[in-house]
């Protein structure tokens, strides 16, 4: 008997249900933040739009939010004009210089099930995440043959190329030692888990590979990941600078907001305006907890907010939460 069909075989006969739980468990060493990058001036193409984020729960997907603590980075534009349309989340790249992101465990579940795996034939679903101190826990069903709940715990670290691995160390599938199932009978993840059409994610060996970048939908990101770390409730990612990146200096926020978005230089459109050589910082009109931002429904924010303009030119927005935008409107 093939040992893949030996191991479906195993289970079917034994008292797994589809109903039951399990966990991937990641323990990582956490890493301090990224060391700050040089100071430099923003970079003055028009096509390229300076931004920084603070203390943003940046919306990328229905029920998916990243919390960016501290982000430096660029938003080049993609279209002929040069233009970053906020109308347009495929208009740009953010260009990740420095900073933190924090991924909340029930958007990672939501991502998961309704971006990264929602494909027919897909070999994991029903995933949940949870942390236990700082281990990162998922729950779900493997589907090879018969629906096979499983357990893993394993180290996660980063790869040379910025990617996430996730190496298990043990795995449990009902209550069955599954590692050792596994090894005696020669069965990597590889073999039991085809991810061709899954996004961002690879299998090598044992290990799942994830890019930050591919695991998200629009707008696209790009830059270098030195550390993943968990903290309770969520996974932090840590970025460290490229070759080019924008100074903190040139980039100093016109209030003493604590939760904001700022953009500098290139031409910014939302709506009928467009903004050129751009300066407008976004503020977060409640600041009791992250600023709650959708840049699919901006307009909204937008609309239920206020604006100043400033001497210089710049412009100072005060939006409101989006679900807090959401309550007022009931």
């Amino acid at each position: 008997m093939r040992p893949i069909a030996a191991l479906a075989a195993i289970l079917a006969a034994g008292s797994c249900h589809a109903g039951g739980t399990s966990f991937i468990v990641v323990e990582p060493t956490r890493p301090g933040p990224p060391a700050t990058a040089p100071v430099v001036h923003a970079t003055a193409d028009d096509s390229v739009v300076n931004a920084r984020f603070q203390n943003v729960r940046f919306h990328v997907w229905p029920g998916v939010a990243l919390e960016l603590r501290d982000l430096l980075a660029r938003m080049h534009s993609q279209r002929t004009d040069g233009v970053v349309s906020f109308d347009d989340k495929h208009s740009f790249v953010l260009g990740i210089d420095t900073g933190v992101v924090g991924l909340p465990m029930s958007d990672l579940s939501t991502l998961m099930n309704t971006y990264v795996f929602a494909y027919r034939g897909a070999p994991l679903r029903d995933l949940e995440f949870a942390t236990q101190g700082t281990h990162l826990v998922q729950r779900g069903i493997l589907h090879k043959g018969v629906d096979i709940p499983f357990e893993m715990i394993a180290d996660v670290s980063t790869t040379p190329d910025g990617q996430i691995r996730v190496h298990p160390v043990s795995m449990k599938i009902c209550s069955i030692n599954g590692k050792g199932l596994m090894d005696a009978l020669g069965i990597t993840l590889a073999k039991m888990l085809d991810v061709r059409q899954a996004k961002g994610v690879r299998v090598e060996e044992n290990d799942l590979l994830l890019d930050p970048a591919k695991v998200l939908p629009p707008p696209a990101i790009s830059g270098h990941l030195v550390a993943v770390a968990v903290e309770p409730g969520r996974l932090m990612q840590y970025f460290g600078a490229g070759s080019e990146h924008v100074s903190r200096a040139a980039m100093a926020p016109d209030s003493s907001a604590a939760n904001y978005m700022l953009f500098r230089g290139g031409t910014l459109q939302f709506g009928k305006l467009f903004m050129v050589h751009a300066d407008m910082q976004v503020v977060d009109a409640q600041p009791g907890d992250l600023f709650d931002f959708d840049i699919g429904r901006y307009r909204e924010q937008l609309v239920a907010g206020y604006s100043r303009s400033l001497a210089d030119g710049g412009l100072l927005v005060f939006m409101p939460d989006l679900a807090k935008t959401e309550a007022t409107a009931r």
